[in-house]
């Protein structure tokens, strides 16, 4: 019985009761559904597997005495086959006790589910725009980057768990000064002279050059300004190359690639993406035009001031881009955008809610942004070949994939993080990925061996799983389901971390005391037969939850 069924059956009872006191005549509106129905794990196992406070929160509405209907839902709830007990405590709390059956039956659910399990419908029907990391074409990506990275591909990843269509998107700012600036680094580089003013410094950029110059060997003998244009070109085209597959090797995949200059880049009837976001916004009545400026009153929507999208002297502002960029994606069929920006990104917020409000969107429902913090690592050493950063490619070969993004992910994105490597480097229990990694390595094991000796799953006998390990292992197993709706509906992808380390606690704990394999001459029974059941529902549950983070699971350690 899971979590789930025991909602559904508290909610069909409560809704008994209210239809009973509707037909004795009392005025009773109340219909519950089962998501409204929340179950909780009694902090002290001796208190049972589940725990509901829906006494208390209906028993108002019901016109009753919290305690009262308290009681009368836990003596329906001990007549539900699978229910071995259900009791009253303090003010309306009910603690529910399965029996072994009916909790053990979950592990061969959880099998059979396999990579499905913890997967549902919470968020079916959103269609989700989520952009992240949208790091400039000018240069390798950093420890920023990285952070946004695994961040952004984790929440995807449990949006996508709970039901949810999601296209991940990397905005591509290759438009504007900073581009300009770009290729006139690669060209001076590429003549051997200092870089200008304003350009990009580095190692790199030299290396951009010289790889300029074997695509065009002639580009010295351009005239200035085609020889910009051309190294900017090159460069750029590279430098992106560079960056897809830096985000390929950490496992972080983008499913739109969108140009800053696609938006800009004017049609046949003259106009381009950004003209006419103005006029589609104007359309929407808060566009006005103010000493020979145009402006939105996004101050209509919260912002702390009003935002110039054209200057009095023509040329469109980054809000106008935004603006265009905004409207692209609901012309996609994005009905939610989500973005996830860089630490110093927090002007955007209100700016881009009340861009979403005055595009006819719901600002509080249709859009969400989140400001990555900062996170810096003990010991690292800024990049040979960009100076001044701490390099994506550099991190990856220093500590691993795995252990970067594991580690990246399992905190909240708006928390200042500082990564220490020497943990990350040991196969050690303090080490939260290795922790969890080998619990799942051990349950691979656990699987070979059983072969080894005759253990199979040919026999299914849930209510020999009494131990007090089962119990806990069982019952942390019930909850992976919950764990993921609920990180898919608030993007908090670090609250399956640190479940799937609890997870492998439970599970250690388990394998210390419940063996698997027979000892000795012992013959192999069911017993045996059934824990390898809940061994295998272990390993599938650890896999899904480090697939969700975008780490491996692997079968040797």
């Amino acid at each position: 019985m899971t979590p789930d069924d025991l909602s559904r059956i508290l909610s069909d009872l409560v809704n008994g009761i209210a239809e009973r006191r509707r037909a004795a005549g009392d005025e009773v509106s109340l219909a519950l559904t089962a998501d409204q129905v929340t179950l909780e794990r009694p902090k002290l196992r001796e208190h049972g597997d589940w725990a509901s406070s829906i006494a208390m929160r209906v028993a108002k509405p019901l016109g009753t005495n919290p305690r009262e209907l308290a009681a009368e839902l836990a003596t329906a709830l001990g007549e539900v086959d699978g229910v071995a007990s259900a009791e009253v405590a303090g003010p309306g709390f009910i603690n529910i006790r399965l029996d072994a059956a009916a909790a053990g039956a979950l592990a061969k659910t959880i099998v059979e589910a396999g990579a499905g399990y913890g997967h549902s419908d919470a968020r079916a029907g959103d269609v989700i725009n989520l952009e992240f990391v949208s790091a400039n074409p000018t240069g390798p990506l950093h420890i920023g980057h990285t952070r946004w990275a695994a961040l952004g591909d984790a929440m995807s990843r449990v949006l996508r768990a709970a039901g949810a269509e999601v296209a991940n998107e990397y905005y591509i700012n290759d438009a504007g000064t900073q581009m300009d600036n770009f290729g006139a680094s690669v060209l001076a580089a590429a003549k051997g002279e200092p870089t200008p003013e304003n350009g990009y410094p580095g190692r790199y950029i030299a290396d951009l050059a010289a790889r300029v110059l074997e695509r065009e060997p002639h580009l010295l003998e351009l005239p200035n300004d085609v020889a910009l244009h051309t190294a900017k070109e090159i460069a750029y085209e590279l430098q992106l190359a560079e960056i897809r597959a830096s985000l390929e090797r950490f496992n972080v995949h983008f499913d739109v690639w969108t140009s800053e200059r696609r938006l800009q880049d004017r049609g046949d009837d003259g106009l381009s993406d950004v003209d006419t976001a103005v006029e589609r916004l104007r359309a929407q009545g808060h566009v006005f035009d103010e000493d020979g400026a145009v402006w939105v009153r996004t101050t209509d929507f919260g912002d702390d001031k009003d935002r110039v999208i054209r200057r009095s002297n023509g040329e469109y502002t980054y809000f106008a881009a935004d603006a265009a960029y905004y409207l692209d994606k609901s012309d996609r069929g994005f009905t939610k955008k989500i973005y996830l920006l860089g630490a110093d990104h927090h002007g955007y917020i209100h700016r881009l809610k009340a861009l979403a409000g005055a595009a006819g969107d719901d600002p509080e429902r249709d859009i969400q942004v989140y400001i990555g913090q900062l996170v810096s690592i003990n010991g690292a050493k800024l990049s040979k070949r960009a100076g001044n950063i701490i390099e994506l490619d550099d991190l990856q070969a220093w500590l691993g994939t795995d252990a970067l993004r594991y580690t990246l992910a399992r905190y909240p994105a708006d928390s200042p993080l500082t990564i220490d490597p020497e943990i990350l480097t040991r196969r050690t229990n303090d080490n939260p990925v290795f922790y969890v990694q080998y619990a799942h390595a051990r349950t691979a094991a656990v699987d070979r061996n059983a072969a080894s000796v005759g253990v199979d799953r040919s026999t299914f006998a849930p209510e020999l799983l009494t131990h007090e390990t089962e119990s806990a292992l069982l019952g942390g197993l019930q909850e992976f389901p919950r764990i993921v709706a609920h990180a898919a509906e608030l993007l908090e992808p670090h609250r399956v971390a640190r479940y799937i380390e609890e997870l492998a606690g439970l599970y250690h704990r388990w394998y210390d005391n419940c063996r698997v394999l027979p000892l000795g001459d012992e013959p192999v029974g069911d017993l045996h037969r059934t824990r390898l059941w809940l061994n295998d529902a272990t390993g599938h549950v650890i896999r899904n939850g480090l697939d969700l983070l975008g780490v491996s699971a692997p079968e040797r350690m």
